[in-house]
């Protein structure tokens, strides 16, 4: 069967070129480089809504998702069309990159184009790339635990947030777990954000701790839902709103209204099912970007924990060791911890 020819589309006023359209990405599915790239165009408001002027890796399979996989992190000098924008982003070792910054729709079609099939967006825009505009709170299910077990996290999550007198926005995550994201006012470090959300963490672990955790260790969590707090260190992103997965099924992280939460599964959302949703439905998410938080309170808890003893918690392992962070040393392995029984 011959290859079929190139194609050019105009997105956002640009040109852009979709090469090997017939390409297969999701083999068991069936959905193709041009699924892929009509999808982006569906939902196009809503993906950029998660991604404008933010700096995002690109998660790329250029044979597909059962082909060979990597993470660009810097957009190539050359080769590139003259519109696309880059932001400046600085890694825990404090080495740059110039990271793709979509300014519209087109980007993300060229990024397609490129086989990028998962977009992880940085909780920042590119004029304040080091201070988070988005607190992000991960609810990952444990073994022995379900996606009910998530969304019942995610109720205790509203509520503390409730308690602030804060909007949280959810999504599924695509797979198992369920992401809240909250907009707060560009004006704090990635240190502090980090702080402020172990203190959230901590205060959803309080209400249901045989249910919650805040645990790094996996071998502490047991059956419990684990509340990934280091998605907020410094170069660590989440999938974006209506993004694809890179998973069989082709599911999509799709924004939900709390009512709907209760009633949906992952599967109920990919490739196939989530355009259609966004022509009859809308954006649950539209307006997250009416309301900028000040995360004075959630600070406020940290020093309250710090008094009572409690301070931070180890980072990510490819993390610079931080000022005041403890031990990065699994408990069933801390000398120190067996010579005190």
């Amino acid at each position: 069967m011959p290859k079929a020819a190139a194609e050019e589309h105009e997105v956002a006023g640009h040109t852009v070129r979709l090469s090997s359209p017939d390409k297969m990405v999701f083999p068991e599915r069936g959905f193709t480089k041009r699924d892929v790239f009509e999808y982006y165009l569906a939902v196009g408001d809503g993906i950029l809504r998660a991604l404008r002027d933010r700096p995002t890796t690109l998660q790329r399979f250029p044979d597909g998702i059962e082909g060979e996989m990597f993470f660009q992190k810097r957009i190539p000098t050359r080769g590139v069309p003259d519109w696309i924008q880059t932001a400046k982003i600085k890694f825990p070792s404090m080495r740059t990159a110039d990271e793709l910054s979509p300014a519209d729709l087109a980007h993300v079609a060229w990024a397609a184009q490129m086989g990028t099939v998962v977009f992880h967006p940085w909780p920042v825009r590119a004029a304040a790339p080091d201070e988070p505009d988005e607190l992000r709170i991960d609810l990952d299910p444990q073994p022995g635990t379900g996606f009910a077990d998530v969304v019942a996290t995610a109720g205790v999550v509203r509520e503390v947030l409730a308690d602030l007198g804060w909007t949280g926005w959810p999504k599924t995550s695509g797979g198992r777990g369920v992401h809240v994201y909250v907009r707060i006012e560009p004006r704090w470090s990635f240190v502090d954000v980090r702080r402020a959300a172990i203190a959230l963490a901590r205060e959803v672990e309080r209400r249901n701790p045989a249910g919650i955790t805040t645990s790094w260790w996996k071998e502490e969590r047991g059956e419990r839902v684990f509340l990934d707090y280091n998605q907020m260190a410094r170069d660590r992103t989440i999938a974006c709103a209506y993004s694809l997965r890179a998973n069989a099924r082709a599911t999509v992280s799709t924004p939900v209204t709390w009512a709907e939460l209760a009633d949906v599964e992952p599967d109920d959302f990919d490739l196939r099912t989530v355009p259609a949703r966004f022509a009859k439905n809308g954006d649950p998410h539209a307006g997250i970007d009416d309301v900028a938080h000040d995360l004075t309170p959630l600070l406020e808890w940290v020093a309250r924990d710090e008094r009572d003893g409690l301070g931070d918690l180890p980072y990510p392992p490819d993390h610079p060791k931080m000022p005041g962070e403890p031990k990065r040393v699994q408990p069933s392995k801390d000398r120190d911890l067996k010579s005190q029984k």
